[in-house]
């Protein structure tokens, strides 16, 4: 698995229930190789204008991706797994669409924090 796979994972809800669902390979996380993956979702009305990224099916991408729907890249739906806890790939996201979600990431996490 690599940066701008999809895959199936077990992702934590709000009410800390786990759903299997498509999920946005970012990164492997040292010292472990765990992957650093993004949640997708099917609601494009959660997605946050200038920061998450919707597939949608006109999108050149879309085919690729293994989604079946419409879906939001949900940068703010964070979470660590192992390898081995990751389904197979579904598809796969252009390096473009990868490289916008990965700088709006770090532009997010350099700014101040609003406490």
């Amino acid at each position: 698995m690599k940066a701008g796979d999809i895959v199936l994972a077990f992702l934590p809800q709000a009410d800390e229930a786990a759903k299997l669902r498509p999920a946005l390979v970012l990164c492997q996380m040292p010292p472990y190789g765990d992957l650093l993956l993004c949640g997708i979702s099917s609601q494009l009305d959660r997605a946050v204008h200038g920061f998450d990224e919707v597939v949608r099916s006109s999108d050149a991408d879309f085919r690729t991706s293994g989604l079946r729907v419409a879906s939001v890249v949900r940068l703010g739906f964070l979470a660590t797994r192992s390898v081995g806890l990751v389904g197979g790939v579904l598809g796969r996201i252009d390096s473009a669409r990868l490289g916008r979600l990965l700088n709006n990431l770090v532009a997010h996490l350099q700014k101040p924090l609003e406490v």
